[in-house]
């Protein structure tokens, strides 16, 4: 490893052994190696972009990958916070960088969106081992730089697929351990046949039972690509897809749940107690979903300046997820049509099938001296179909026909972008960034809502075209080869998601507004053989930013507009190598989170009140902390990693705690946050190689995650209702005993562990 490569290149491989991967080298020539970086060199951040970035290789993550999401293999690096809903990284997990949530960070693969393009969100369950055909994931931090897709309202997750190596090669990857745990992976490549031609793929197998009860999740995906590499052409036909069944768990458990029933309760598919009491679960609440992604990728050198790249891609999924439903409204299906009032039991299936297509295209410009300039854009149009059928009715009313169909909608989407953007250095070590985009948005709902899930019946008749202007600026000083500064302005926009429409015509309110966010970045680096360090401040300006309220709608996290809102903080981060065998990296996030003039509805539900001043906006923590101690000889290396997360509000109404009832009827108090917490792992790993059998390199690994047992929620709701007491507003339950139905806490796994095997041939 060279002493002098920049911490955030290498803070996850700290973790891990040196080797997992067989040695893929490009073909020798500059050629070559610009033609493998050309599709994503326009929407990355270079050395001297003035914004905050960690750039993490494919090696790295294939070292710590044992079946975790790519947002467990993110957890070390600065500001990111994830979620699980199985409590041990497999299955459905979130991520969150700088307190925004999922929806605000844009996701893309070889320059192509990865976000849905209704929620924003990117559902990690259906990409299943994808970190296993990655040859690098870069992270921008903030607004970042000019690229497809979601709007970047807190960062920027670029990931580039595997190149087709020089050389042919077979690669096993195992790994089992806690909770029935395990993965299988196959890789394989042709090499260059001809010098030009090759074919390489993957396929894998990932199943948990989960942490949660019944959260089990079984993943099956591949990845494919064959292409031609030539002197200046590159043409790439890429597939991949994930095929997933995962038990529901999303729904939480309330504290007084978890000490009736044990902290790994799970309420989702509960039926009625059956004749002696017992309770009874629904063995088809699955999620069950397909993802395929077809992607054509064109890199062309033009000249010694210039290249070019061009992507067309599409991507199809279908899927749906079957909930049991007790003592349901038969009027909300469309199954009581007499109005007798009527409620049952029954089981229904929401649908989801969708169309994603689209073109990304580049041009860049580098004089090889002074002057990188690219201009670039693309367009994405999505359709998705919605509808749920009821499969079985407890106590019909009504004649259940096969398939009945309860709701259908649609929505269709449009986006397109241009931007251009320049880095310019005036003078040795002085250099300016500029980046400018258009940003062109269409949405159209239309259709019945599903009203099971809202407060009254309602269609969609949403017809909205956003146009965004989002200018950056920035500039860059290298004091020396040690020694650098940047500074850094941005303005970004983003369209309100399909749950902002839900909610606001559900209630009734004001359509949803686009956010707007002004970024200020400034920071210094510092590295030289032994020691790296940098700090990077920023303060992140929101108007009418769509903000979590805590609450649980429609199946999803309730967002409402905050005229005000803002972030500040600092992030910190070092790297320490004194000798070969030795190696500290550290780094830690401090920040002020707030939003202004909180309003909130009184438990009439007419009564509006504001809540003056600034509160703490949810799931934002104001510090995290990540310290690495890694150890090496030869071929064994351990790793003690450690990572604190402060505590998080669930609501911005900075309330702490809800008043409620407890089962005897006597006041209580239970809470609104989600506490802090400090885990430790520690990785064990031994490389080795028989090359005479053929076997290139090995990799045998031990993790051991959360070693002391540190008991706390990864994510967390809450419903309350507001009461104002004598001029004070109190956050108040009146929905059922304790917090049950008006809150939900998801737990991670205490102490757990995991082994892996690598073989390369």
């Amino acid at each position: 490893m060279k002493k002098t490569i920049i911490l955030t290149v290498t803070l996850l491989a700290a973790t891990v052994a040196n080797a997992a991967g067989p040695k893929q080298e490009l073909a020798d020539t500059l050629h070559s190696y610009q033609l493998e970086t050309v599709q994503v060199v326009s929407t990355r951040a270079a050395k001297k972009t003035p914004i905050a970035f960690t750039n993490i290789s494919g090696e790295v993550l294939r070292q710590q990958n044992t079946g975790h999401d790519i947002p467990f293999l993110l957890l070390q690096t600065p500001s990111v916070v994830v979620t699980t809903d199985a409590g041990n990284g497999m299955g459905y997990t979130s991520l969150r960088i700088r307190g925004t949530d999922a929806s605000r960070i844009n996701i893309t693969t070889n320059g192509i969106p990865v976000n849905d393009a209704e929620s924003s969100q990117v559902y990690w369950v259906n990409m299943g081992d994808f970190a296993s055909s990655l040859n690098s994931i870069q992270i921008q931090r903030g607004v970042g730089t000019s690229t497809n897709g979601a709007g970047a309202f807190g960062a920027t997750v670029n990931m580039q697929t595997e190149s087709i190596g020089s050389t042919p090669f077979v690669a096993f990857d195992m790994a089992g351990g806690s909770y029935a745990s395990h993965k299988e992976t196959l890789r394989f490549g042709t090499g260059l046949l001809g010098g030009h031609w090759g074919i390489q793929g993957r396929l894998s197998n990932i199943s948990s039972k989960g942490y949660i009860d019944r959260a089990a999740s079984n993943l099956n995906s591949y990845f494919l690509q064959a292409g031609y590499l030539g002197e200046t052409t590159s043409v790439k036909f890429i597939t991949f897809n994930g095929q997933q069944q995962t038990y529901m768990a999303w729904d939480y458990a309330s504290k007084y749940d978890q000490q009736l029933y044990g902290r790994t309760y799970n309420p989702c598919g509960r039926m009625e107690d059956d004749a002696t009491g017992n309770q009874q679960y629904y063995r088809d609440q699955n999620d069950n979903y397909h993802q395929q992604h077809y992607q054509l990728l064109l890199n062309q050198l033009l000249s010694r300046q210039w290249n070019l790249n061009l992507a067309i891609h599409y991507t199809n999924g279908k899927g749906f997820y079957e909930q049991y439903k007790a003592k349901k409204k038969l009027a909300d299906y469309g199954l009581d049509e007499a109005a007798t009032k009527a409620k049952s039991s029954l089981v229904r299936q929401k649908w989801l099938s969708n169309d994603f297509y689209g073109a990304v295209a580049s041009v860049n410009y580098n004089n090889q001296h002074n002057l990188f300039a690219t201009l670039g854009g693309g367009w994405n149009k999505y359709d998705g179909d919605h509808y749920g059928y009821v499969t079985w009715v407890k106590k019909p009313v009504d004649e259940l026909k096969p398939q009945h169909l309860y709701y259908d909608n649609n929505t269709k989407k449009v986006d397109g972008n241009v931007y251009t953007k320049a880095t310019y250095e005036f003078t040795k070590g002085v250099s300016a960034f500029a980046d400018l985009q258009y940003r062109y948005v269409h949405i159209q709902m239309t259709g019945p809502a599903d009203a099971s899930s809202a407060k009254r019946k309602f269609s969609y008749d949403v017809n909205q075209t956003f146009n965004f202007f989002n200018p950056k600026f920035g500039v860059n000083y290298e004091l020396s080869t040690s020694h650098r500064l940047y500074a850094s302005y941005a303005i970004t926009h983003r369209e309100p998601v399909r749950t902002n429409f839900e909610h606001n015509i559900d209630a009734q309110i004001e359509m949803p507004r686009a956010e707007r966010l002004n970024d200020l970045e400034a920071g210094y680096e510092y590295r030289n053989k032994h020691f790296s360090a940098g700090v990077n401040f920023y303060y992140m300006n929101y108007k009418d930013q769509l903000v979590p309220t805590g609450e649980i709608k429609l199946d999803k996290a309730v967002t409402r507009n905050f005229p005000r809102s803002y972030r500040a903080g600092v992030e910190l981060i070092a790297a320490w190598m004194p000798v070969e065998w030795f190696r500290w990296d550290a780094n830690a996030t401090l920040s002020r989170n707030r939003v202004k003039d909180v309003t909130v509805n009184l438990e009439d539900m007419t009564t509006v009140e504001v809540i003056r001043g600034e509160s703490p906006l949810a799931f934002s923590p104001n510090a995290m902390f990540n310290n690495i101690f890694t150890f090496r000889y030869k071929g064994l290396q351990a790793a003690l990693i450690s990572r604190f997360v402060g505590e998080q509000y669930l609501t911005n109404t900075g309330l702490r705690e809800m008043m409620t009832k407890d089962e005897h009827g006597n006041t209580t108090y239970d809470t609104m946050m989600l506490k802090e917490h400090f885990t430790t792992d520690v990785d064990l790993a031994y490389n080795f190689s028989l090359k005479r059998v053929g076997l290139k390199d090995a990799t045998f690994g031990l993790t051991f995650y959360n070693i002391f047992g540190a008991l706390y929620d990864t994510n967390g709701w809450i419903a309350a209702q507001y009461r104002n007491d004598h001029g004070k507003i109190i956050a108040v339950n009146t929905w059922a005993p304790r917090d049950q139905e008006a809150a939900g806490f998801s737990p991670a796994a205490p102490f757990h562990l995991m082994a892996r095997l690598s073989l390369n041939f």
